[in-house]
């Protein structure tokens, strides 16, 4: 029988990075695995090293049918909250995929709303290859802008720790005050811009 183009079902694994950080965007990605090219090895972008994170991001650049990154910045996040913004980056990843998905499956326990059949899978980085590959291609792509962003503020290490909340961070924070990639709707960087006033 012959199976014509939109008879074909495309899966997107989606997963988004950087939701516990004080500064820069929420990154999202969603990537649609090629079955005749498959990636081994894929998993949680969190349990792999940088250096294979980075190997992956090429192979899954080159080999997946589609794949895109998408943003919500700071003052979205402050705007709508963290969670919602975390929702509006994967929409976007998803619309912009130059092949649309029938299916789509996300990391965690809610799904945006994409316009198709969606499932939530807890811990789905690490079951399902696409996911997977969604989370190292939002990881790679937002620790590469905070390392972009460090030389744009210097002073706060945005390059090591990534905008997360680490000793470092804070002692910089309360030292040169927030900028303006600081998420102000955070309790720690609340709390400073509240002291400061």
């Amino acid at each position: 029988m012959l199976v014509t183009p939109d008879a074909v079902l495309w899966v997107a694994g989606v997963d988004e990075a950087g939701r516990g950080p004080l500064a820069g965007p929420v990154s999202a990605a969603a990537v649609i695995l090629d079955p005749t090219r498959p990636i081994s090895g894929l998993d949680d972008s969190k349990k792999l090293t940088p250096a294979r994170r980075d190997a992956f991001d090429l192979e899954i650049r080159e080999r997946a049918l589609a794949w895109s990154i998408a943003w919500a910045s700071a003052e979205e996040i402050d705007r709508i909250n963290i969670l919602q913004a975390s929702m509006l980056a994967m929409q976007r990843a998803v619309a912009a995929l130059t092949v649309q998905p029938t299916r789509v499956l996300v990391d965690g326990n809610r799904c945006p709303d994409v316009g198709c059949e969606a499932e939530a899978i807890v811990g789905g980085d690490g079951l399902v290859p696409s996911i997977g590959a969604a989370s190292i291609l939002a990881k790679v792509a937002r620790d590469r802008l905070m390392c972009e962003l460090d030389r744009t503020f210097p002073g706060y290490g945005f390059a090591g720790h990534k905008g997360y909340p680490t000793r470092t961070h804070i002692e910089a924070l309360r030292r040169l005050g927030p900028c303006p990639e600081h998420r102000r709707s955070f309790g720690p960087v609340r709390a400073l811009i509240e002291v400061a006033g």
